[in-house]
């Protein structure tokens, strides 16, 4: 609004330079631009984002098979030279043991995975998912967490168009600042030598 009173203000006023008709248009459609395209940025983004999660959470359930793994031991790992508290801490809450899971073709798998400790005694079981061939893969993506990271995507979007509108309307007003000098310099630079003098017309 403040920008909408400034060209109507500067519209009829003797005083008004090109200059400054050409700021406040200026910050009419960095508002306008901030108000409407940014949500709408934002809003595809997202929705094109969420469609793309949504579209890679389906085949990853496809994909992925959900099946259990039993413990038959400890696996023996080796220890760092250093000891690094965050490994250590880590380490209090997880375990490395050797465990075996059924295939989705039927096969028995062995090998070493990571577990948490209440699962971690022989014998002890625990959720793990596998990919076609038997190996061993993250589980899928859950759609709470897909529209999370859409949502995200549209709201990080819409401020990185704020940022560069705002930049844009930042160079643009130096321009014109630049501009405004130039014809000050000009303009000082017909009349400054009769500055003041009688018969001057100053």
């Amino acid at each position: 609004m403040r920008a909408a009173a400034g060209i109507w203000r500067w519209r009829h006023n003797p005083l008004r330079r090109a200059t400054d008709l050409a700021e406040a248009w200026l910050a009419l459609v960095t508002a306008l631009l901030l108000l409407t395209a940014g949500p709408v940025v934002g809003w595809l983004t997202g929705t094109l984002t969420d469609a793309y999660l949504r579209h890679s959470v389906r085949i990853q359930r496809q994909q992925r098979h959900a099946t259990t793994a039993t413990v038959l031991g400890p696996a023996t790992v080796a220890r760092p030279a250093a000891l690094d508290p965050e490994s250590a801490a880590a380490s209090e809450q997880r375990r490395t043991v050797v465990a075996q899971w059924t295939a989705p073709d039927g096969t028995r798998r062995t090998g070493t995975l990571t577990t948490g400790v209440p699962y971690a005694r022989t014998g002890g079981t625990f959720p793990v998912w596998t990919d076609g061939s038997g190996r061993i893969v993250p589980r899928p993506m859950e759609p709470a967490t897909a529209s999370v990271h859409a949502t995200l995507a549209g709201i990080g979007a819409a401020g990185a168009f704020g940022v560069l509108v705002e930049c844009a309307r930042r160079l643009l007003l130096w321009r014109l600042v630049r501009r405004r000098f130039a014809d000050l310099d000009r303009a000082w630079a017909a009349v400054g030598p009769d500055w003041g003098r009688a018969g001057a017309g100053s």
